[in-house]
């Protein structure tokens, strides 16, 4: 339920449909794919391609890739 005095408007198809093609294809495949894409689409679909939590956030803006330092030496000391 929402507060007194707050109304939800409906998501638009724009909205919906551009969430589900960032859910399933990057934005590079997308404009590989089709020859014109118009400029309103194209930025719903780019904005639904970031994540939404902190959590996705995090994870994908680590750039830890668990490979180890080439600079480092013996006991991770930088030689």
């Amino acid at each position: 339920l929402l507060p007194l005095g707050k109304t939800q408007s409906p998501e638009s198809l724009l909205d919906i449909a551009a969430r589900k093609v960032a859910e399933k294809w990057p934005f590079q495949r997308v404009e590989e794919r089709f020859e014109r894409i118009p400029e309103p689409v194209q930025r719903r679909i780019v904005y639904w391609s970031f994540p939404r939590s902190e959590k996705e956030i995090c994870m994908y803006s680590s750039f830890n890739t668990g490979a180890e330092d080439p600079a480092a030496g013996p006991g991770g000391a930088a030689a």
